[in-house]
């Protein structure tokens, strides 16, 4: 499948047109005219398609300007942090507006550029592998499967890096707390798409000896030397149907104004006619509701409780295979090593690769050094634990954890919830409130239990790790009271 050329690749060279010798004035008001005319296509859902690489040209040209590692702003309410690949989360106030993660506001994490599939009727995925009957299935044949709509929250297994980092560098994107969404996932079950090849359900291990499901994505990366990002689950697993794993093509039933192509194409197309007048060409695509490019366009896995990583976007093919997956991002990637571990010592096939995340809990309705005003204030944020497991409290201590008190839980408004998996949805978060009295400056913290009685460690240096992964302590936000913000 055809996919987005890094901007990177290319290089510019100088204008040579006389045409493009323009008064400052004219220059001034096109730039402005094309700011706001790309503002107006991402707004109004109008989706582009680049025939010319301009604008990726002009982005790699930028790349002296910025430190892509370590600068970060806001573009279409999302924190973007300026490193190719594309990576964003929103502001960690976003995630407490609704109970379901709305897409424009869902965390994007990716490891190569964005793939374009350019006739969702032309394209097809494989299964292939230890099994009788491989075969090719397009997405008219995962369509006729039944649909199921399963509420679940991905968090990417770097998620509040940067609190970990301050306890002691660490490798990877510097996420705050807010690589993390819930959404209301939309396609057909793995196990009945499975069965389309002659594997039924609640099998462990099929007639050639296949254990794994290893999902094989368009996307390709430097990781695996260009090769593409892959991952697997035991197949036990991915047919068991109450594992809900998906092969997903809706989220939330919604489609995104905003993806990274889209900022790609503002950045690039404002920019273009200080170098060459280069053709952008635009098509308006199906309306459907299936996902956008930033989410997996048009078809991922889905693998509720587990950690982001292992919900492969862009499915070119499924292989069943008799070990889990060699690649980089299973054995070299995503995994948990103890504070002594360093990059002279390190070894990484001593430890597996990350599946279920643990308890985690944070607060989003505060940041570090908010002033507010003294009295009641509400403290709010998420909860959520992996491999199905439902949030038993949440406790919120107003004096750095001295003294503890219970905060109530919710999935939906108005309904009282019930960590079990009948009346929630176990695959899913909750939010929290609390009203508390603040009187004083004051360190905030949060804690959650989980129906296992799993519990987040009290501080961050006792599972410091040198890939800055799974860092689920205690959240803590200092406050100022005063009458002012700073």
């Amino acid at each position: 499948m055809p996919g987005l050329t890094a901007p990177s690749d290319y290089a510019l060279e100088p204008p040579r047109h006389p045409a493009l010798q323009i008064n400052a004035k004219v220059f001034l008001f096109i730039y402005f005219i094309l700011f706001l005319f790309f503002l107006f296509i991402a707004f109004f859902n109008i989706n582009f398609r680049i025939s010319s690489v301009c604008c990726m040209k002009y982005l790699s040209n930028l790349s002296f300007l910025i430190e892509y590692s370590c600068v970060n702003f806001i573009f279409g309410g999302l924190v973007l942090w300026m490193q190719q690949p594309f990576n964003a989360e929103p502001p960690r106030s976003a995630l407490i507006s609704s109970y379901v993660t709305p897409v424009d506001f869902f965390y994007k994490r990716n490891h190569g550029p964005i793939p374009i599939v350019e006739d969702v009727e032309k394209y097809y995925f494989s299964i292939t592998g230890l099994i009788e009957n491989p075969k090719d299935l397009f997405m008219k044949d995962i369509m006729m499967l039944p649909k199921y709509n399963v509420t679940a929250t991905l968090q990417c297994a770097g998620n509040r890096r940067t609190a970990m980092s301050k306890s002691k560098t660490v490798k990877g994107v510097g996420w705050d707390v807010s690589a993390v969404g819930n959404a209301v996932w939309g396609g057909a079950k793995l196990a009945d798409v499975l069965e389309l090849v002659g594997i039924p359900k609640q099998t462990s291990v099929t007639k050639s000896g296949g254990k794994h499901v290893e999902f094989v994505s368009i996307d390709k990366c430097k990781e695996e030397n260009g090769g593409p990002y892959k991952a697997s689950i035991p197949l036990s697993q991915a047919t068991d149907p109450e594992a809900d794993v998906l092969l997903a093509y809706e989220m939330n039933g919604e489609v995104s104004k905003f993806d990274s192509l889209w900022f790609y194409t503002c950045l690039g197309g404002i920019f273009c006619l200080t170098t060459q007048a280069y053709l952008i060409s635009s098509t308006l695509l199906s309306c459907q509701k299936l996902l956008n490019r930033d989410h997996g366009y048009p078809l991922r896995g889905i693998v509720p409780g587990v950690i982001g990583a292992r919900s492969v976007k862009w499915l070119e093919a499924i292989n069943i295979i008799a070990e889990e997956c060699q690649g980089f991002f299973m054995q070299k990637d995503y995994k948990m090593f103890p504070p002594s571990v360093n990059w002279d010592n390190i070894n990484w096939t001593t430890r597996r690769p990350l599946m279920d995340f643990p308890v985690q809990c944070v607060i989003c309705s505060l940041e570090d050094m908010n002033v507010i005003k003294p009295g009641k204030v509400k403290i709010s944020g998420y909860a959520v634990s992996g491999g199905g497991r439902g949030i038993e409290r949440v406790d919120v201590s107003i004096d750095g954890g001295k003294n503890w008190v219970e905060a109530s839980r919710y999935q939906k408004m108005g309904v009282p919830y019930v960590a079990d998996d009948i009346s929630s949805d176990k695959w899913a978060w909750v939010l929290f409130e609390v009203m508390v009295d603040i009187p004083q400056s004051t360190q905030i913290v949060a804690k959650a239990v989980d129906t296992a009685a799993n519990v987040q460690p009290e501080n961050v240096e006792t599972i410091w790790n040198l890939r800055g992964v799974l860092n689920t302590s205690w959240h803590r936000v200092s406050v100022r009271v005063g009458h002012s913000n700073i």
